[in-house]
């Protein structure tokens, strides 16, 4: 080839598209023979290298308290939901994951779950300090309420009106519990049919259809699911 040198080599910049649509730089090398006979072309494809996703953020423990107040006083129906929602996918202060991981350690533990998730949390973020702002911020509002609504429902519990207000409520807080809970199973159906998933359906069969009680549920299939997320990840 005319007017090149040998062993010269000339780098092409383009871009390929994928199979999916998306474009990612490749590098054309032109290699020219010693000899300037011929040449040799080799193309190498650099995809891009994938994003990985944003570290979930680490609240203060004055934001904790006042998020985790909020959420046990505006909590309707139970606070679960809402406290979900705001942790994982408003505020994003812990992934979907992470949630079900935690929460399924505080369903474990003797004690309401909320309460035993807002201790365990804040213990992680604050130590002995955090558990405890944890624990105020979801028992101090409710509490309040609480004894409030009891006075008012001692008073006026017999009215026909407040006995259908509070149907209605057990209804919506039975729709909030089946939407969060098919919410924090997408977790473990994405990650295809191993142990979870088939756990998952073997305990809502037991105490669901077949009314195990929870107790014996939990300590026969609690040690089954270990040992079989042990041997799956092994």
């Amino acid at each position: 080839m005319p007017g090149f040198m040998p062993g010269l080599h000339v780098l092409n910049a383009c871009k390929i598209k994928s199979v999916d649509g998306r474009t990612s730089p490749a590098m054309t090398t032109i290699w020219l023979n010693p000899n300037g006979s011929g040449a040799e072309a080799a193309s190498m494809s650099e995809a891009s290298p994938a994003v990985a996703p944003p570290a979930p953020a680490r609240p203060r423990l004055a934001e904790l308290f006042f998020a985790l107040s909020y959420v046990s006083a505006t909590g309707f129906g139970g606070v679960l939901p809402f406290a979900r929602r705001m942790i994982v996918e408003e505020r994003r202060w812990m992934s979907a994951e992470e949630f079900n991981e935690v929460f399924s350690l505080c369903q474990f533990l003797p004690g309401p779950n909320i309460v035993n998730f807002a201790v365990v949390y804040g213990s992680r973020l604050g130590g002995p300090l955090g558990a405890l702002a944890g624990l105020l911020a979801i028992l101090t509002p409710a509490v309040v309420l609480v004894i409030l609504l009891g006075a008012f429902y001692a008073r006026y519990g017999d009215i026909a009106a407040l006995q259908r207000v509070l149907t209605g409520l057990a209804a919506a807080a039975a729709g909030l519990i089946v939407a969060v809970s098919a919410k924090m199973a997408v977790p473990l159906f994405r990650r295809g049919w191993g142990p979870a998933p088939l756990m998952a359906i073997g305990i809502f069969i037991a105490v669901g259809v077949m009314h195990v009680p929870l107790l014996w549920a939990l300590l026969v299939a609690t040690p089954i699911s270990i040992g079989l997320a042990w041997r799956w990840g092994a």
